[in-house]
């Protein structure tokens, strides 16, 4: 009996010790995954290269230079700084296109500089513009 209370416990502590490393790992594993730096134009043009494998970058798109293939959904922008207009990063993008997106818009794109300063975004994101926030305000 003596024998069975032993097996017992030890299989508990066994699973317990299991659960418990499954679970930190699992966490561990989304913290490093999600980490991605939040960066604007200039902050990432003066960041050093490991900090810049994965980050979001944030700005306006610029009137110049825009480019879209509706064949291919390719897209070239170049995105300026919110703060200083006359800092520009060149974006490349291939994926679905955001309705609100176009010159002038406030987006997020989220991806990786390239080794010619250039960004690839995996991800497109257009800010709301702020009058459809005050419109569903008022229908409130």
């Amino acid at each position: 009996m003596q024998k069975h209370k032993k097996n017992t416990s030890l299989f508990y502590t066994l699973a317990f010790l299991l659960f418990l490393g499954g679970v930190s790992w699992l966490i561990y594993s989304g913290l490093t995954s999600s980490s991605v730096y939040f960066l604007n134009v200039s902050e990432a043009l003066a960041a050093s290269p490991e900090k810049v494998q994965s980050i979001r970058l944030f700005g306006t798109v610029a009137e110049r230079d825009l480019k879209r293939d509706p064949n291919s959904l390719h897209l070239s922008f170049l995105l300026e700084d919110k703060d200083n207009a006359t800092v520009t990063i060149a974006v490349s993008y291939q994926g679905m296109i955001p309705d609100a997106f176009k010159a002038g818009a406030e987006v997020i794109v989220e991806g990786g500089m390239n080794a010619d300063k250039s960004f690839q975004a995996k991800t497109l994101m257009t800010k709301c513009p702020s009058k459809y926030q005050k419109e569903n305000r008022r229908n409130l």
